[in-house]
């Protein structure tokens, strides 16, 4: 039997709490464009304006008029995705999984869709900053071959610095957060100038935290994720989904506005939300849907720049 209107509506909360409390560490896009709520399906997105950074002239004679600035923002309409998916558990699966401590089918359907739409959501996000066409000019490098971070010869350092200098000078603010592939990371934790630097303080290997110091960054981000085309056979190559590029960008503490934050993931409040599952008596079965509603967005192409290539 399929759901009601009413039905449809109605949010299962243990289900739900279980979706909100789950992450698949494999993703790192909305730590890249952290989730901002938004209370409407069709939201307007503020952006940073440059009032900040103009020098200007304050000082006031006695009895003269007090110089005014007008406080502004930029606004862009944005419209949220919705993603939805259900679950589906045969009685006889879940007839079976009760024999096995700690197994809760209703929990693992959910986790299980919700698994693909945060993959989907990885590869939009992933699709978004890697767009050459999202960014200003001067913020996008195509890597030569002699400069690639896999060249023992190349400099990575000098570029990330030459690169921190470009958002630096338009935002105020220098980059916190290099994206990159699991390649590209053992690239770089094996690249003889990083190896250079370490090898009097350690004979361990050079870790992330380690590489993170050595390029000057607060965070990097490893993307591990692969994904397969749809109508792809099992047995195909998977692709990464972070490609050979790397993103060097600016991300606020907390969700301030006024920051020339490089971009948010928006996401509906009350989202994501796993509805009270059915019986489908055809299939003898259990229906568990889910749905989330969001959109990944670049809010200040200042605060990012991309390298193409870097592989």
């Amino acid at each position: 039997m399929s759901m009601t209107p009413k039905q449809a509506g109605i949010i299962e909360p243990i289900l739900t709490t279980q979706a909100r409390g789950y992450s698949n560490a494999e993703f790192i896009g909305t730590r890249l464009l952290p989730i901002a709520s938004v209370r409407t399906r069709n939201a307007i997105v503020l952006k940073f304006v440059m009032n900040s950074f103009r020098k200007r002239n304050t000082r006031r004679a006695p009895g003269s008029e007090t110089m005014r600035i007008e406080t502004s923002f930029g606004a862009d309409p944005i419209a949220l995705y919705q993603e939805s998916l259900e679950g589906l558990v045969p009685t006889e699966t879940e007839a079976e999984a009760k024999a096995i401590p700690g197994i809760d089918m209703g929990v693992e359907a959910v986790r299980e869709v919700q698994d693909v739409i945060q993959l989907g959501r990885e590869c939009q996000i992933a699709e978004l900053v890697r767009n050459q066409a999202n960014y200003d000019a001067g913020h996008v490098e195509v890597v030569g071959t002699t400069d690639k971070w896999s060249d023992p010869a190349s400099n990575p350092l000098s570029m990330l610095n030459d690169a921190r200098s470009v958002i630096r000078r338009k935002t105020g603010r220098k980059p916190n957060t290099l994206t990159i592939n699991d390649d590209t990371a053992m690239d770089l934790c094996s690249h003889p100038s990083v190896l250079d630097h370490y090898k009097h303080t350690t004979g361990d290997s050079v870790t992330v935290e380690m590489l993170a110091r050595y390029l000057k960054i607060k965070e990097i981000l490893v993307g591990e994720a692969v994904f397969l085309p749809e109508n792809a056979p099992d047995e195909a190559e998977a692709t990464d989904v972070w490609g050979d590029d790397a993103i060097l960008s600016y991300k606020p503490e907390g969700t301030n506005y006024r920051v020339p934050s490089f971009g948010y993931t928006y996401q509906l409040e009350g989202f994501p939300m796993a509805e009270v599952p059915y019986y489908e008596r055809n299939r003898k079965s259990w229906v568990y849907p889910y749905t989330e509603e969001y959109r990944p967005y670049i809010n200040g192409a200042d605060a990012g720049f991309l390298f193409k290539g870097v592989r």
